[in-house]
């Protein structure tokens, strides 16, 4: 392994037509009003009560607790999202505000580094005694992740000396010869392993490794803790191995099951362990759980988590559509661990998963208006029966405003905030862009300008303006849906060969092409940096040369709607199709087609186009355009006559964007 590092907040500042919207409307839109939120000043919205929880637990005012045992998670994740929009938009006054609420965490700290308001206000005599449940390891760690980001932001260590505290403090009670224990929901081990990025503290790495490890490794754990304690939070099955990924050591672990939010913190976790200490066991169990999701256990959005029973997994190939939970968090877990894999590895595998959940399942979660969540991001919804029958209550129609159970919009918040790290990595003689979005990154090897009209056009171009090293490697990911023939890659205005090459070492390809090849295509071989070729290997375009100020790479593809066909034995879509352009899923409404769209068919051979939408919550965005069929309805439930078929024209938005126009149905998959 090879792994690559992480760029820092602040390193990357986004000027793209589709993201930076996004992150404007988080910076100020979501933020503030997330932070009404957790102060109780949005009357209509559910109570969450949760920085009052660590004002009560400081002492300066009186109170009971209120909220979820892991009301403080939202503290944690609003303070991290608002670190990274200080790190991309500085604002003296959410700055001075974020300061505030830093103040307060602190004073809520133990003196002993404990920090949970739930278990210092409500039952301090129970403190580490229900890891099962009691969230306090899963608190402390997004409290860590915010600390983390902060710091890189700001240069403030105020809350990083807080994390550092806890940390410590969680060091001296577990680990061996210590007190065994692993967190019922997992998230500490990736805050101990922001901690040691940021740090160097080499406990924490040690630390996050143990609760790694420990899992799994005393399937009877849970099952004793129940028997030893007198109370409970929620009254979970202690022998549910499953639920919690106990029921193997990691390592040994070959299906993701359960709670799929605690399955991806924990891999994420396990990537980031095994990047930090050249594990490679530990990247092999993370390679093996993620094939088993992305082959047999991911919808086509991306998303995650098909069953509403406990929040999890299915069996193989249970996927379906109306009945799917793909919770908002685990589409989020789900790209920052395709993330800590591409540190490890540039695979395409990897980046076309992590692009493809961006695009589609992730910022489906938020309203364009910025004020209203879905936590479940279904394939398919019938008012009338979503949210209302038995099987189905979970699947919204439309976003409400908050939840009891808040942890999905602040986790968008701070992913979109955070995405220039989600762009780039880079190690000491080569540039990964990770992502066709445009920016400026300062890295340590050079500056780099990107330019692009992605996800609605294949067109993107690199500016570099090298540092000392002037040779180097640039590999940019190029989409799995691209083929390698259509695409067009020129270097500082010259037409480069393409070469293939296998996957695998960490060798970086340096194929010279043969000059008569080079005057072919009009490349002279000072200007393509000595008749260096583009190398395509695992998904990246590899150009290694010595780079001159303001060369450019570009690289252009064409963006066509395809159709997508499940495997059989995913039943729920047998017979059907859907439909993607570039990175995007699309989906039909009732607002454009009418009702009943599951009478509506879209025959195979029917031209598909593709326009831009000028007005409205769709302007900007591309929509699609095509002839299909509506089936006639029926008079009588059942009938000996065949539906008659009349033809209708179709219209098809990006799925993102669903439910942005009223009340209405929604499906992805139409039948062909």
């Amino acid at each position: 392994m090879k792994p690559a590092k992480l760029i820092a907040p602040g390193r990357t500042r986004l000027e793209d037509s589709f993201w930076t919207p996004y992150q404007k409307l988080v910076t100020e839109v979501v933020l503030p009003y997330q932070e009404k939120i957790l102060n109780d000043e949005i009357p209509d919205a559910e109570k969450s009560h949760a920085l009052a929880n660590f004002r009560i637990a400081a002492g300066m005012e009186d109170g009971e607790f209120y909220g979820m045992v892991f009301q403080d998670s939202d503290v944690a994740k609003w303070l991290e999202a608002a670190a990274y929009s200080l790190a991309v938009h500085p604002d003296l006054e959410l700055e001075k505000r974020v300061d505030a609420v830093i103040d307060i965490v602190a004073k809520a700290q133990q003196p002993d580094g404990y920090l949970d308001t739930y278990f210092t206000i409500k039952e301090p005599e129970h403190r580490w005694k229900d890891l099962l449940e009691g969230h306090e390891l899963y608190c402390m760690g997004h409290m860590m992740e915010a600390a983390a980001a902060h710091y890189e932001a700001t240069g403030k260590d105020t809350l990083l000396k807080v994390a550092e505290r806890m940390a410590d403090h969680i060091c001296s009670v577990f680990g061996p010869e210590k007190r065994y224990g692993i967190p019922g929901h997992e998230e500490v081990e990736t805050g101990l392993m922001r901690l040691y990025q940021v740090t160097g503290e080499k406990r924490y790495l040690e630390m996050a490794s143990y609760f790694i490890d420990a899992r799994g490794t005393r399937p009877e754990f849970f099952a004793e803790e129940r028997r030893n304690r007198d109370f409970e939070v929620f009254g979970m099955d202690p022998d549910n191995l499953d639920y919690n990924q106990s029921f193997a050591p990691v390592r040994e672990q070959k299906s993701a099951k359960g709670h799929s939010v605690r399955a991806v913190y924990l891999y994420r976790a396990m990537a980031d362990v095994a990047a930090a200490s050249g594990d490679e066991s530990l990247y092999q169990a993370c390679r093996n759980l993620w094939q088993d999701i992305v082959t047999k256990k991911m919808y086509v959005t991306g998303a995650i988590g098909a069953s509403g029973e406990l929040e999890s997994f299915s069996v193989d190939y249970d996927l379906p559509p109306d009945r799917a939970y793909a919770e908002t968090c685990a589409q989020v877990g789900l790209v920052f661990w395709a993330r800590a894999m591409l540190n490890i590895e540039a695979k395409g595998e990897y980046a076309d998963v992590m692009e493809l959940c961006l695009y589609n399942s992730t910022i489906s979660g938020m309203q364009a208006d910025g004020k209203h969540f879905f936590y479940v991001n279904p394939l398919e919804v019938n008012p009338g029966l979503s949210g209302e029958v038995f099987g189905m209550r979970h699947v919204l129609p439309q976003r409400p405003g908050w939840y009891t159970c808040a942890c999905c919009p602040p986790n968008l918040a701070r992913m979109i905030l955070s995405l220039g790290q989600c762009c780039w990595s880079e190690n000491d003689d080569t540039v990964y862009s990770h992502l066709m979005i445009a920016q400026e990154a300062n890295l340590k090897l050079a500056k780099i300008r990107t330019e692009s009209g992605y996800p609605w056009e294949g067109r993107v171009r690199y500016t570099v303006s090298p540092k000392e090293k002037k040779e180097f490697c640039l590999a940019v990911h190029i989409p799995g849906y691209v083929k390698a023939e259509a695409l067009s890659v020129k270097c500082a205005g010259s037409a480069l060969p393409l070469q293939t090459a296998a996957g695998g070492g960490d060798t970086l390809p340096t194929h010279q092409a043969p000059a008569a090849e080079n005057a072919a295509n009009g490349d002279g071989t000072e200007e393509n940096g000595g008749g260096t070729a583009a190398v395509l290997r695992d998904g990246y375009l590899y150009l290694k040369r010595s780079w001159q100020e303001g060369d450019v790479l570009e690289l252009e593809f064409p963006m066509e709607v395809r159709r997508l066909y499940g495997t059989v034995r995913v039943r729920d879509t047998a017979g059907q199709t859907a439909l993607m352009r570039g990175p995007v899923v699309y989906c039909f409404e009732g607002a454009d087609n009418g009702p009943y769209l599951q009478a509506l068919r879209l025959p195979r051979g029917a031209e598909i186009t593709a326009s831009q939408e000028t007005e409205g919550v769709l302007k900007g965005a591309v929509s699609l355009q095509m002839s299909g069929l509506r089936e006639s309805d029926s008079a009588s439930l059942y009938s000996e006559e065949p539906p008659a078929c009349s033809q209708v024209q179709l219209k098809a938005i990006p799925y993102y964007l669903w439910g942005n126009r009223g009340l209405n149905q929604m499906r992805v998959w139409i039948r062909e």
